[in-house]
């Protein structure tokens, strides 16, 4: 119950985020790099002004706007995915925390242990703190023998893990879509600028060299935006599932701790 309506609020968040920043981003296109100030005689169907950027940027054409809506949605999933994952770790640092809670466990000081999560208040914490409570539970269980109740504390760890991970996961897919797409969508809009440039040098009849190289360079803002989407994804993507894999790995860890515990203190 609790892991679909976690599922169901990013889901939620994606579903609003995105139409709105490709809005955004159209908005800017239009209105911000389309401006008639940034074009020569005041037409945007002009060459841009001597070194205004905006200009260029806006002479990619229809794909710079899908482009610009892409990378904003890499920055704000990336800081989305930053603000879940600090929360998941916690206060303080999660394997001085693991190293506590071995130590209590070791000691068979379960209150401490759990005050301990209280504490940290992180994912970890919250699969830690099920598996002592479970641990809790089973030690003055008479109907159960050891290989039953260590089963009982294995599932109670596997049920709290599968509501923690899938949080630390959700709109990582989008950020790993979107690095696969942005360069292609780059070369996309290369294509058609390249394309547009070399019809309209034809139909001029006459070999125009300044209004060529204004074409490809134009043709080119394409592909720089594109891979400096992908490249930006990338990165942040690697990221995200690296801090999510040392999470895993502390969250497997103490449950092996708790079970050991218990089968060793417990025969």
């Amino acid at each position: 119950m609790k892991s679909s309506k976690v599922k169901s609020a990013f889901s939620g968040f994606a579903g609003i985020v995105i139409p709105l920043l490709i809005i955004i981003a159209i908005c800017i296109f239009i209105f911000v790099l389309g401006n008639p100030d940034n074009f020569q005689g005041g037409n945007p169907a002009n060459h841009p002004k001597p070194g205004n950027y905006l200009g260029v940027v806006y002479k990619g054409g229809i794909i710079v706007p899908i482009l610009m809506s892409l990378l904003m949605m890499v920055l704000t999933f990336g800081i989305e995915r930053l603000i879940t994952i600090t929360r998941a770790k916690g206060k303080g640092r999660v394997n001085q925390f693991v190293a506590k809670v071995h130590t209590k466990l070791a000691q068979e000081d379960l209150d401490t242990a759990i005050a301990e999560c209280d504490k940290q208040r992180g994912s970890v914490a919250n699969v830690i703190k099920a598996g002592i409570l479970k641990y809790k539970e089973m030690i003055p269980e008479k109907g159960l023998n050891r290989d039953q109740k260590v089963l009982a504390i294995k599932q109670e760890i596997e049920e709290a893990t599968s509501l923690e991970l899938p949080m630390l996961e959700q709109n990582l897919v989008i950020v790993a879509t979107i690095a696969s797409i942005a360069t292609l969508m780059g070369l996309l809009g290369t294509v058609l600028g390249m394309i547009k440039a070399f019809s309209a040098l034809a139909t001029a009849g006459a070999p125009d060299a300044v209004a060529l190289a204004n074409g490809i360079s134009e043709a080119l803002i394409n592909t720089a935006l594109g891979i400096g989407t992908s490249a930006i994804a990338i990165i942040s993507y690697n990221y995200f599932t690296t801090k999510i894999d040392k999470i895993t790995y502390s969250i497997d860890e103490a449950g092996v701790a708790i079970v050991q515990n218990f089968a060793a203190h417990h025969n």
